[in-house]
């Protein structure tokens, strides 16, 4: 890849993203399709980058900037439902598409059929629900499809490694990838705190909006790779210490002091950049693939070009299907489950006093109920495959450590990029006239979100106060964000509507400052 080549696509994404908002298209789905298009043009050359320069290159700083805007009280309160996708339905769906793969390709293996069934088992739903209120996503659904989003991929490559050591000939057992799990996820969220802990007290001495940007922007670099040095998880590292790092900065009066709201502006709107460039990047990675991952199939014998085809259609199929069926059923079952424990509350007394005492003392009070059936067709249909499936099919070695052509690589790397293209233009395009079939009822959302907002509001009048020094006026904006952060732990208002707020007070602040004096 050279520059003239990274300028072109930069260039085509400002232009085509232009285009595509003007009409209320997801700008991402046209960049594949265009560039995969435009990879059958004779003379264009392939889109090659080493796939661990990608996986440390491209996934930290997309993680950490989905982290930054989410919540983690959203986060805490589905905990259950996004510990069910991100781990259990990534183990139960790398199981069903590697056994399937078995069938379909019996001639690469059981081994590196898992492999395969662990590169195609993590959704990639970052992109589209970052765009929920435009689509018309509801909130819970669009928490659950970000929080699946911050877990998975740490689950898939842990199993994606356990595979590719069987096909090295390393014993492998669902017990010792459960700890393999476990084991790389708790040691990464060390390693993220920690790096968070040390990246709060640099700011902290800093106090420079410019140093202070280049630190959040190395951050997720620093913590990814180092978790990856020891054999952790890089991805859960990155999660906890941007986690970290928003609260703190945001809303925890201790890492508070004048001028930081310069920083935070700045801080937003690199991170939109960096955002942007990068999902450009990797939509036109995707597409720029076909050509050449098909061309090296054609080549192939065992199993060859029919047969991968036929694979790669059948395992798209069955993707889609198994995720929508799994969700369905394992959000049922917690939904039976949550109605016999409410029935065993309404009959018998004493267990319903017991539950009530035990909710009183439990922190975060009542759990969730369990997603409604239209919010779990919704999420059961939100499977689009990403940037890390490609990713991880690169990275399948060209050889064993025996010296052996790794069985079916190819294939894997060509059903990835087809499984992948299948599943952002079916379900992708689709996920958003399946919201408004569904009919939700998002006015009742915006009429809360509103109530909420006129809490914030009042919460911010009532601190203000009218003083005519700078250094007062400063004291008195700082009031307000302090008001709103005592008002999200307290529960009174949402961490995303307290950032809203204190963003727009960083802006009537920053107005302030940069005013033009009275000439007088």
């Amino acid at each position: 890849m050279n520059g003239v080549q990274l300028l072109l696509i930069v260039g085509v994404g400002i232009a085509v993203t232009a285009v595509a908002r003007r009409h209320r298209i997801e700008p991402g789905w046209v960049i594949v399709v265009l560039a995969a298009g435009a990879s059958f043009i004779p003379g264009v050359p392939r889109l090659e980058l080493d796939s661990h320069l990608i996986l440390a290159v491209v996934i930290p700083p997309l993680l950490y900037s989905a982290t930054r805007a989410a919540s983690l009280s959203s986060f805490g309160a589905n905990l259950r439902a996004i510990v069910t996708l991100g781990v259990a339905l990534v183990v139960l769906s790398a199981a069903v598409l590697g056994w399937l793969s078995t069938l379909l390709l019996p001639s690469i293996g059981l081994a590196a059929a898992f492999v395969l069934g662990s590169v195609l088992a993590p959704p990639d739903t970052i992109t589209t629900v970052s765009h929920g209120a435009e689509i018309g996503l509801p909130k819970r659904a669009t928490s659950i499809l970000t929080g699946e989003s911050l877990v998975n991929d740490a689950t898939a490559l842990t199993l994606f490694s356990i595979a590719v050591a069987a096909v090295n000939g390393v014993e492998a057992t669902w017990s010792g990838g459960i700890l393999e799990l476990l084991r790389t996820a708790s040691i990464g969220m060390g390693i993220g705190a920690l790096f968070a802990v040390a990246g709060l007290l640099i700011r902290r001495n800093l106090r420079n909006p410019t140093l202070e940007t280049s630190l959040s922007l190395l951050l997720p670099f620093t913590a990814f790779l180092a978790a990856e040095e020891v054999h952790a998880s890089g991805i859960v590292a990155v999660v906890t210490a941007a986690f970290s790092m928003s609260i703190n900065l945001t809303l925890d009066p201790k890492h508070q002091y004048p001028g930081l709201y310069r920083t935070r502006l700045q801080e937003e709107q690199v991170w939109r950049v960096v955002d942007f460039l990068l999902e450009t990047f990797v939509f036109a990675y995707i597409g720029l693939q076909l050509r050449f991952v098909v061309g090296e199939l054609a080549e192939a014998e065992d199993p060859d070009l029919t047969r991968t085809l036929i694979a790669a259609g059948v395992l798209l199929l069955a993707a889609m299907v198994f995720r929508l069926v799994a969700v369905l059923g394992l959000f049922g079952r917690w939904t039976v489950k949550s109605r016999m424990i409410e029935r065993r509350a309404a009959r018998d007394p004493r267990f319903r006093q017991g539950r009530a005492e035990h909710m009183a003392r439990r922190r975060g009070g009542e759990p969730l109920p369990p997603p409604t059936m239209k919010e779990t067709v919704l999420v059961g249909w939100t499977g689009m495959r990403g940037i890390l499936t490609l990713v991880a099919a690169a990275a399948v070695p060209t050889h064993t450590t025996s010296g052996d052509p790794f069985p079916g690589r190819n294939a894997i790397q060509a059903i990835a990029l087809i499984v992948t293209l299948g599943t952002l233009l079916i379900q992708g395009t689709t996920i958003g006239w399946l919201a408004k079939r569904l009919k939700f009822n998002l006015a009742a959302e915006r009429a809360e979100e509103d109530e909420m907002r006129a809490r914030a509001r009042k919460i911010v009048a009532e601190v203000t106060v009218r003083p005519t020094k700078d250094a007062d006026i400063d004291a008195a904006f700082e009031a307000q964000r302090l008001a709103l952060g005592r008002a999200v732990r307290d529960r009174v208002i949402t961490e995303e509507l307290a950032r809203e707020m204190i963003e727009d007070i960083d802006l009537r602040q920053a107005a302030r400052h940069t005013a033009p004096t009275d000439p007088r």
